[in-house]
């Protein structure tokens, strides 16, 4: 199983279709589930993914427009009916959406047997924040211009230690104790004196992955900066570019201008979602947007991308 991977759980816009579900994505991190967005059926998607309600201990909600948020209230209803035991959720979300699910799981779920700790977003922090850090990866929050207070989510690994050459090790009598430091870029100094460069002790580290999500937002160049370089970057299309100017009013994005997002951020990857229940298909918006950046997938309820 990869260690860092996404599942896309819902690729809608607000209306549901027989086709798309509302938004929702679930990443997979050593085992742990971070779900991003918590649209209506989320948790319906969950059981035919086959994922386990136990690994699930991170919500993020981008903002609080009900694709994005109403199937919260079912799905933490639904962890204390089967039985999760003890440990906690972190809901990540803004102020208005504590008092609000805070409320609303005090009504319905008396004597939840696991707690729910709440995370305030700053949606005015210009830079965005940190919300979560760990030793070997960082959740930050980016502005982004909808009708309501919005952010973006990057999921950031940490760089990863060298690998150690074995072979050179053995051979310059490096001690055990000395290993953790040359892993992380540390020369050896033999006991004459003399300075064996990591180089010579090393290879080159696994690539740390990043994954960017880019929720509901008008097309906004500075977005870039706040992207830039990711691995993969997910990026709202809601329309393709004959209804640009539907985009805009409404606060969304077309195919081609997420597709100009991820060239001037330099990423490797783009995908595509949010889509409109307009459309029968999705062919036009990857056309456009291949036109433009050609690494370019279409989400679909039940992809699953490894990294």
């Amino acid at each position: 199983m990869a260690r860092f991977c996404v599942n896309y759980l819902g690729c809608g816009s607000a209306t549901p279709t027989l086709r798309h579900q509302p938004s929702c994505q679930i990443i997979d991190y050593r085992d742990n589930l971070m779900m991003v967005d918590c649209g209506e059926g989320a948790q319906l998607a969950m059981r035919r993914q086959r994922m386990k309600f136990s690994r699930l201990n991170r919500i993020f909600i981008s903002h609080l427009h009900g694709d994005h948020c109403l199937g919260l209230p079912g799905l933490l209803s639904t962890l204390s009916l089967i039985g999760r035991d003890g440990g906690e959720i972190t809901l990540y979300t803004f102020k208005e959406g504590v008092e609000l699910f805070d409320r609303l799981m005090r009504f319905f779920c008396h004597g939840m047997p696991y707690e729910i700790n709440y995370h305030v977003i700053d949606a005015a922090a210009p830079a965005g924040e940190v919300v979560l850090d760990t030793d070997s990866l960082t959740v930050s929050t980016f502005p982004l211009r909808h009708t309501v207070p919005c952010v973006g989510f990057l999921f950031k690994e940490k760089p990863k230690p060298r690998h150690i050459r074995r072979d050179m090790v053995d051979f310059y009598n490096v001690p055990v104790s000395k290993l953790h430091g040359i892993k992380n870029g540390d020369d050896f100094v033999t006991s004459d004196g003399c300075i064996v460069p990591n180089a010579v002790l090393t290879t080159e580290a696994d690539e740390a992955y990043s994954y960017a999500y880019c929720s509901d937002t008008v097309y906004t160049p500075e977005l870039a900066k706040a992207v830039e370089g990711v691995h993969t970057l997910y990026h709202e299309a809601t329309y393709t570019n004959e209804s640009k100017h539907k985009a805009l009013t409404r606060g969304h994005s077309t195919a081609p201008q997420a597709a100009r997002i991820a060239q001037m951020a330099g990423v490797k990857r783009l995908v595509l979602g949010h889509y409109s229940k307009q459309y029968a298909n999705e062919a036009r918006h990857l056309e456009e947007a291949r036109a433009i950046f050609p690494n370019t997938v279409l989400s679909d309820e039940g992809l699953r991308l490894e990294f």
